[in-house]
């Protein structure tokens, strides 16, 4: 058993399970390692799979819509996020999802009172089928500009559901912005799930305060990591600590806690989303499973 120390904004113990363990010759699914302990709560990749996924009608059922703060909404379903940003000029949406969705969460944005033929710009957060596979159909529906991190076009390309070509209309680059109707978004290079991998920030007005919004990308290291992959994760989980934080999301839900803050919203009070102390828990648990990686790969 092999104890690491990671040094973040608070200390941080990860007890990490690295034994190798063989598959069984007659077959069967790879072992389920490592296990990182964060925060008094044990994960393994799958474990992390199932909490991100949930089950087929988690991945299609709408999540009820809701305010997240200032002018930021989400309109995606149970276990897959999809954040509306309204503007007077139209609106920003974040993440399509799966195809099968989209009527799902153009639902969900009319239920909160806004048109979704208005969605004039189309992002994402990373290219896998589970949060940008919607995007042509989005484009179809609306006109949206669909613009993505240039290290993901290749793989967004190849995304072709029923046939139909992926829309790019725009290629971004670290650090450039996107702006309308008076909110800009920047698009930050945080590589390692994808080339591309994107994590987005804004500033939200609310109660007369500003609140720095940041739309986190997956951080999960895929298997094995490759000396590329290994060197863009440290790279990207320096940078992500440098990112100015109040209130912390994601692409899956349960990497920031929505259903549980969503059920506090009624209750009144501050904002549950507001939620600095948590910014970087998700990345946190990220970190020690990579680092817990590598260390079996080294085994």
């Amino acid at each position: 058993m092999t104890i690491v120390r990671l040094a973040w904004k608070t200390s941080l113990f990860i007890t990490c399970l690295c034994p190798l363990v063989a598959v069984a010759q007659g077959g069967g699914p790879p072992p389920d390692v490592p296990a990182v302990t964060v925060g008094g709560q044990t994960y393994t990749p799958r474990s992390i799979l199932a909490r991100n996924m949930g089950s087929d009608e988690d991945q299609t059922r709408a999540f009820p819509p809701h305010k997240i703060i200032g002018n930021v909404y989400y309109v995606g379903t149970r276990t897959l996020s999809s954040f509306l940003i309204t503007t007077p000029a139209g609106h920003i949406l974040i993440n399509s999802t799966y195809e099968r969705n989209v009527p799902t969460i153009a639902k969900s944005v009319e239920q909160l009172g806004f048109k979704f033929s208005e969605v004039r710009i189309l992002l994402g957060t990373h290219a896998h089928g589970d949060h940008q596979e919607g995007d042509a159909v989005v484009k179809q529906m609306t006109g949206a500009q669909v613009m993505a991190m240039r290290e993901d076009v290749p793989a967004l390309e190849a995304m072709k559901p029923g046939g139909k070509p992926h829309p790019i209309d725009r290629m971004l680059r670290d650090g450039e912005q996107v702006s309308l109707g008076g909110t800009t978004l920047v698009a930050h290079l945080t590589p390692g799930h994808t080339r591309g991998c994107t994590t987005w920030t804004m500033q939200a007005a609310e109660g007369g305060r500003t609140f720095n919004v940041v739309f986190a990308c997956s951080y999960r290291a895929p298997a094995p990591v490759t000396p590329q992959i290994e060197a863009e994760f440290l790279r990207t989980f320096k940078m992500l600590r440098t990112l100015p934080c109040d209130v912390p999301l994601g692409d899956h839900p349960a990497q920031y806690n929505m259903s549980a803050k969503h059920a506090r919203l009624s209750a009144g009070g501050p904002n549950p989303f507001v939620d600095a102390a948590n910014c970087w828990g998700e990345a946190e648990i990220q970190e020690a499973m990579f680092h817990a990686q590598m260390d079996l790969q080294r085994t």
